[in-house]
């Protein structure tokens, strides 16, 4: 396992980093427990976690996965000495059933102050390595990163600013309770403002940004990935296999037992004009490199340079040693030739 530095911070991190979305909803307890050991004794360093897990989210199954890993920690002596924790505070929402007393969540000191003690006394631990801002306070012109298509949202006469949100996360540093600070789902412009705030306030800098990329969505390489290799940000990206339809799992309308689209059907950021046709065309380039198709988009993903780690995730174990093989995975120049050239000619299809 290769192993990276995370921002400007003294922690190195694995090049694949193991996503706990699935715990407490499509995987039992044991079968996490199982999923996290395999994944350690693989090399990965970094879980990723946040308070509002599992996917889809809802109220009878909140703070699930942060409880899940925290048992784990409990149940493995040692084991929190060799796995860094990252976990996410919810941004502004309509779900109010994660707070205490029941109101809308917003990125404002109350909220975060409350989210990251629940988070603390969940994963059973006194320090959260990463604390993260799951998602903006502000309305996106699209959720996740950089549009294809801009689209001028109308802000929210209470928006908070970042400089608010960031001197909150200050305070955690502070005391003890979070390690170093990172944002999700946001844009180039969001992770300036983070950064100007840090350098005039005397407030901690971002380390990490975790947004969507794969083969199908490479919209972080528009702007955000030049602003965050020279700014130091780590890129902690998610959805490298596009939910899944990168696998081939999903192809001519295909609906496993289990799998997410058959489960909750909210794949629908993955199932946009042309995605099917151009899904199909990086399945029919991965069988004529030889290659499984999901580790040829894991392997792209982690051979990025503006990449950090690549959250993996798996709902059993089979699953979980395909995406750890595409660590090990060079892709040759031929293939990324091709894959450059299908990307050219056919763009982000699942931004």
């Amino acid at each position: 396992m290769d192993y990276r530095k995370l921002g400007r911070t003294d922690l190195s991190v694995s090049a694949l980093s193991l996503g706990t979305m699935t715990f407490g909803r499509q995987n039992t307890p044991e079968e996490a427990f199982a999923i996290m050991d395999r994944a350690v004794d693989a090399g990965i360093n970094l879980f990723d976690n946040a308070e509002m897990y599992p996917i889809p989210p809802a109220e009878e199954t909140r703070f699930r996965c942060e409880e899940i890993m925290g048992d784990w920690f409990a149940a493995r002596p040692g084991a929190r000495d060799k796995v860094l924790i990252a976990t996410k505070v919810a941004g502004r929402s309509e779900m109010g059933w994660l707070r205490q007393d029941g109101h809308k969540p917003k990125l404002i000191a109350r909220d975060i102050n409350e989210a990251v003690d629940g988070s603390l006394r969940r994963l059973k631990t006194d320090v959260i390595d990463l604390y993260q801002v799951h998602w903006p306070d502000r309305k996106m012109p699209q959720f996740g990163g950089n549009p294809t298509v801009f689209d001028l949202p109308v802000p929210a006469e209470d928006e908070t600013p970042i400089e608010e949100t960031l001197a909150v996360l200050g305070k955690l540093v502070d005391a003890g309770k979070v390690r170093h600070i990172g944002v999700s789902n946001e844009s180039t412009w969001g992770v300036m403002q983070y950064l100007r705030a840090a350098e005039l306030k005397g407030l901690p800098r971002i380390a990490s940004i975790q947004n969507a990329y794969s083969l199908v969505n490479r919209t972080f390489e528009v702007n955000l990935a030049e602003a965050c290799l020279r700014e130091d940000v780590g890129l902690l990206c998610y959805s490298a296999l596009a939910q899944g339809y990168l696998t081939g799992k999903y192809r001519n309308g295909r609906l496993p037992e289990g799998a997410r689209k058959t489960l909750f059907d909210r794949l629908q950021r993955y199932e946009g004009p042309g995605a099917e046709e151009v899904n199909d065309l990086y399945l029919d380039l991965a069988a004529e490199a030889g290659l499984d198709p999901a580790q040829m988009a894991i392997a792209f993903a982690v051979s990025r340079p503006f990449m950090t780690s690549v959250i993996i995730g798996a709902t059993g174990i089979a699953q979980l040693e395909t995406v750890l093989g595409g660590a090990d995975v060079v892709l040759g120049p031929e293939v990324m030739e091709a894959i450059d050239a299908l990307h050219r000619a056919r763009g982000n299809v699942s931004p």
